[in-house]
């Protein structure tokens, strides 16, 4: 389905620690590819001879009413594409919300486009079809959910009392603050009509069955057919850890003060009360797609290890902290012996207190680490989004070397200077190191791929 993800291929191997960069790459190229989100529904999914399989899950598909496909995430339209090849005509009406200008198209399941990572009116209207779709499903109905990183905010539809002004407004602010991804949900599942567990009340009575592609450092299943341990007083408490509270619009403040307990997210109790029949299945997770870097690294004869799947912190320090780690690897065999390829997955994040450049936390990540690994020769260091996307931009992430500093200087461009502005994304395009990538049809967080030559 994909044919070369990293799109801009030869302008990355121009310059630089070519061969420490023909590695990196092939590992980054060759680790998407297998964690494309088609593929894995196709090895999840087996339909035969009337008969659907999904790991212990079973279905005689003459006993199934209807079939609906709903869902939404960046690349979730993958998980979607390949249920409709597997399933065919016995899907009966199905609806995507994808982020707008990726993905891949489908053939019977609609596909709406909305804003990310801030809320716009179409995913508004997505929301609205996939509450139309759920009205609709009674007992004997089977019904998919696909949901990949990106689902909150495409389907955050608000409450009757707010506007999309008004949850837009907080998802900005929390975008901001450099709270992690299981913080902002905390409150925007609040602030939606379908978020935190929402979604399977309304499709009960049909069964659900939810492919999750886990982008959250927990790994665990989540989203609008998970049940939600979270209240209304959890969000309240997010808003004023990260001093948001007062700058949020007093509608929303208004709204949390005010809750309606009827309108809180349904936890495990509810579930069980209601009677909800839901399985919701890791399609996969950030350990998924570390281990293919591996398992490429050691195919092309180097010595591989993952450091981590659950990173997080502030992107800069980060950086500065693997970028560390590699010298001490270069200069003193320690913790490993070079030739070495280190591998690292999560989701850092990007405090911005005033106003900012063009970037994301890839490259942000990618720009600390060149100041300090300025003059090797043997280092190599990429971090990407694996969506294909780096914060707002169309850049997947960046790659750097020893050779990175000094490119940058000849140019006249001041690196701290632009790390200090949350500037990465103009150092990257002006170095030609930005990466662009086709769709991944994956998100699992990001992949941090580090070579320690000799």
């Amino acid at each position: 389905m994909i044919n070369v993800i990293i799109k801009n291929l030869e302008e990355l191997l121009s310059h630089g620690n070519v061969k420490g960069r023909e590695i990196v790459l092939d590992i980054i190229e060759h680790s998407l590819r297998e964690a494309n989100s088609y593929n894995l529904t196709k090895k999840l999914v087996k339909y035969k001879n009337g008969i659907l399989k999904i790991k212990s899950l079973s279905y005689d598909l003459s006993k199934v009413n209807h079939i609906y496909v709903i869902g939404a995430g960046k690349n979730s339209t993958f998980i979607a594409a390949a249920l409709e090849e597997i399933l065919g005509n016995r899907i009966d009406e199905g609806v995507i919300i994808e982020k707008r200008g990726w993905g891949c198209k489908t053939d019977k399941i609609s596909i709406i486009e909305g804003g990310h990572p801030l809320p716009d009116e179409n995913g508004l209207k997505g929301t609205e079809e996939i509450i139309r779709i759920a009205e609709r499903t009674k007992k004997g109905d089977l019904v998919f959910v696909c949901i990949t990183g990106g689902c909150t905010a495409l389907t955050l539809l608000p409450p009757k009392d707010l506007s999309l002004e008004d949850v837009r407004a907080v998802s900005d602010l929390l975008l901001k603050s450099g709270a992690p991804i299981e913080d902002i949900n905390t409150v925007r599942k609040h602030l939606s009509r379908v978020g935190g567990g929402k979604l399977s009340i309304l499709l009960h009575p049909a069964e659900i069955i939810s492919l999750i592609v886990v982008d959250e450092v927990a790994g665990l299943p989540w989203g609008p057919t998970v049940p939600d341990a979270t209240t209304f007083s959890d969000a309240i408490k997010v808003l004023k850890k990260y001093d948001l509270w007062d700058k949020i619009p007093g509608s929303v403040r208004k709204y949390f003060e005010k809750a309606d307990p009827n309108e809180e997210t349904p936890n495990v109790s509810d579930f069980k009360r209601v009677g909800v029949k839901v399985h919701n299945l890791i399609l996969a997770n950030n350990e998924v797609i570390c281990k293919a870097a591996e398992e490429r690294a050691k195919k092309l004869g180097i010595n591989a290890a993952i450091f981590s799947t659950t990173v997080e912190g502030e992107a800069k320090e980060v950086g500065i902290v693997l970028a560390s780690i590699a010298k001490e690897i270069e200069k003193r065999n320690r913790p490993f012996k070079p030739p070495f390829v280190l591998i690292a997955g999560g989701e850092t994040t990007v405090t911005i207190q005033d106003k900012a450049g063009e970037g994301g936390r890839n490259q942000e990540l990618a720009l600390a680490a060149a100041t300090k690994i300025s003059g090797s020769r043997n280092i190599v260091i990429t971090s990407i989004g694996t969506d294909g996307t780096d914060g707002p931009t169309d850049i997947a992430g960046a790659i750097v070397d020893g050779y990175t500093a000094d490119r940058a200087k000849n140019i006249g461009i001041d690196m701290f200077e632009h790390l200090k502005k949350h500037d990465s994304s103009y150092v990257f395009k002006q170095l030609g190191d930005a990466i662009y990538t086709n769709p991944t049809g994956t998100n699992l967080m990001d992949l941090v791929v580090i070579y320690v030559g000799k």
